[in-house]
């Protein structure tokens, strides 16, 4: 069994706010001594169906503390999504409707296990205990939360100074994040930075209820493949985990050497010790920086997709851009038209990009070919006749078959 320093060592791996270490020393001797695990929480508003690289930080040192003998509960915020978290918003946030919210929750539950041992965690909906509360409940919670208090929030001054609105229902989003804590007597919270105000509001909710605050743990926003702004969707810097093998191998590659460092301590299951090996070798030239991402390619390709997935990942990667081949597993897309087809369009058809500003940003970026010819004209078309093969990237192929 791990001694308390060691436990201490793996949890704060990573950490950017830590409220407090001393607290969560007392409160990880006292498990030890009575054999009692803590309960460790971390909240996900099931605002989108797919996770993605960023998302799994938290389930990261969520699963650093079941493996230290923790109870992990993976809350699911089905009520507050019904709200929709204003935090770092410039401007109301939309709510989700009861039917995005199930369908997300849904999907989320079968990706976390892909990280998380369903033996041992707990999957709640805070609708459990927040749908039950009264008017009369609702409002005792909202006397104990000042206005003063809550523009303290860099994103609420902003938005009052510059005279945007600001409902009254995002006032209480902090008060009821922060009453999941006092309904699950949790013992430590985790958040993102972002998060901060938050999961603060659980520890002064307990306080004033007798219970023993929660330790807060924020982790760092992951940058994205960009290597500059946070990991999103809307950004298109983003590695999902659901993506196919092939493309969460050849993007973890496309990652600085710079950004590789970052995604080991915050992503790998590798120790600080065996990171740290692997950093000297390349400062002193025993190891090259490709191999080293290499491997953090394979381990994390593998979390989502199997060893054997991997390996072939890295095989089709070697194939296709060491030898200048091409992969062995190219879709081939039937497209119907008989006049000539816009190719934002086509790339669309082809399921190659999301959309058709997707496909002309990828244009934009040279980053589209045809029958090996880069397309460079975001208003081109091209003939729909016999077969023509498609790249978007380094790691996209699709044949489209006229018909």
């Amino acid at each position: 069994m791990q001694s308390i320093e060691e436990q201490l060592e793996l949890i704060e791996r990573g950490v950017v706010d830590f409220i407090s270490r001393e607290e969560l020393k007392k409160k990880l001797t006292k498990s030890a001594e009575t054999g009692v695990p803590l309960k460790v929480k971390a909240g996900f508003d099931p605002t989108a169906p797919d996770l993605h690289l960023g998302h799994t930080v938290l389930l990261q040192k969520l699963k650093h503390f079941q493996d230290l003998g923790h109870q992990v509960y993976f809350l699911i915020g089905d009520f507050t999504g019904m709200i929709g978290d204003p935090t770092g918003k410039s401007e109301t946030r939309k709510a989700l409707t009861p039917e995005d919210v199930a369908n997300n929750a849904e999907s989320y539950k079968e990706q976390v296990f892909k990280i998380l041992d369903p033996e041992k965690t707990e999957v709640v909906f805070n609708s459990t205990w927040l749908g039950g509360l009264s008017s009369y409940d609702m409002i005792k919670l909202a006397s104990e939360l000042t206005v003063a208090r809550m523009l303290e929030r860099e994103d609420f001054r902003t938005r009052f100074d510059s005279g945007k609105p600001i409902s009254i229902h995002e006032f209480m989003y902090p008060l009821i994040q922060g009453y999941d804590s006092v309904a699950m007597e949790a013992d430590v919270e985790l958040g993102g930075t972002d998060q901060l105000f938050n999961v603060l509001m659980g520890r002064d909710l307990q306080r004033s209820r007798g219970q023993a605050p929660q330790v807060v743990l924020t982790m760092p926003l992951l940058e994205g493949l960009d290597g500059v702004n946070k990991m999103s969707k809307s950004l298109g810097n983003y590695i999902g985990i659901t993506e196919p093998a092939n493309d969460i191998y050849g993007k973890v590659l496309s990652i600085s050497d710079e950004l590789m460092f970052r995604y080991y301590e915050l992503l790998s299951d590798l120790s600080k010790a065996e990171i740290a090996d692997l950093q000297a070798g390349i400062e002193k030239g025993e190891l090259h920086p490709k191999e080293v991402k290499k491997k953090l390619a394979r381990e994390l390709t593998a979390r989502y997709h199997g060893e054997e997935a991997a390996v072939a990942a890295e095989e089709n990667f070697e194939q296709v851009f060491k030898q200048g081949g091409l992969p062995d597993d190219i879709p081939v897309v039937e497209v119907s038209a008989s006049e000539p087809v816009w190719i934002p369009q086509l790339l669309l058809d082809a399921e190659l990009v999301a959309s058709t500003s997707d496909g002309r940003r990828m244009i934009k970026q040279n980053a589209v070919s045809i029958d090996g010819e880069k397309v460079t004209d975001m208003k081109g078309t091209i003939e729909p006749s016999g077969e023509v093969l498609l790249k978007v990237g380094k790691r996209r192929f699709s044949m489209v078959k006229f018909v």
